[in-house]
């Protein structure tokens, strides 16, 4: 699996010292793939691999399945989910993250826009490493995804198998997702121009995974915010990322 690894110079003066990491997963870029994070490409605000490494984090960058340069087979590999190859892929970059000597290890944090996004919570669910989440214009319910247009989930680099149900019997949504990552923190921005993704049926999800929260005794640690702007990722919102993961990844 291609990926970028984005060290800050500090890290590499051996002095011991251990750097939180974040794995950051790039939106949907079928000729780029994961090189959108790193700054190439024409559409600004995408370059939080970047933005993360200047804030003094060790980042790793995989790539999509099918996406860029990076097309494995997957039936021939035995998945019915290019979500699920993606989530393995960031396990295993997570693995790298483990061996590496300046990392502060087995405690990350996962960012992803669009794609990376909801990428970056399905991954959560599968492992606890990741302590943090910043999901930006990654998701609404699967009832009101494009006023109830579900194809878009259902190509096979995504999965495919949710086309078999119908629409309201389809048999997880995010509020679960959400919900089985408690009580880590999440941090969920949902703007408020966003036309892929509804932000009022974010505050729904949110309202049912806070409940969770709530068992925890850590309502806090799930943020959601709405910021005025399309599809994007603003660099207030990377700021924010940026503090939330400093606060629940600490340093040494």
């Amino acid at each position: 699996t291609p990926a970028y690894l984005l060290i800050p110079k500090v890290a590499l003066e051996d002095r011991g010292i251990r750097f939180p990491a974040v794995l950051a997963l790039h939106s949907t870029e079928l000729e780029l793939g994961h090189r959108v994070v790193v700054g190439m490409g024409k559409l600004e605000n995408r370059d939080y691999a970047n933005q993360l490494a200047e804030a003094g984090f060790v980042v790793i960058a995989p790539s999509y399945p099918v996406m860029g340069d990076y097309n494995p087979d997957l039936k021939a590999l035995g998945y019915k989910s290019g979500t699920m190859k993606a989530i393995w892929d960031n396990i295993r970059a997570m693995d790298v993250l483990d061996s590496l000597p300046f990392v502060k290890q087995y405690a990350y944090g996962a960012m992803g826009h669009s794609l990376g996004g909801h990428n970056a919570i399905y991954t959560a669910v599968f492992d606890d490493r990741i302590k943090v989440v910043v999901s930006s214009c990654g998701f609404d319910s699967y009832l009101d995804y494009m006023n109830g247009d579900i194809t878009g989930w259902t190509q096979e680099r995504y999965m495919p198998r949710i086309g078999k149900y119908k629409r309201d019997e389809i048999p997880f949504d995010f509020h679960e997702l959400i919900g089985a990552v408690a009580p880590r923190k999440v941090y969920v921005s949902a703007p408020l121009k966003d036309t892929n993704f509804q932000w009022l049926s974010v505050d729904r999800i949110a309202e049912a995974a806070r409940e969770i929260y709530r068992l925890y005794g850590a309502e806090d640690n799930l943020i959601i915010e709405h910021p005025d702007c399309g599809h994007d990722l603003p660099d207030a919102v990377v700021e924010r990322a940026i503090k939330s993961f400093r606060s629940g990844l600490g340093s040494e």
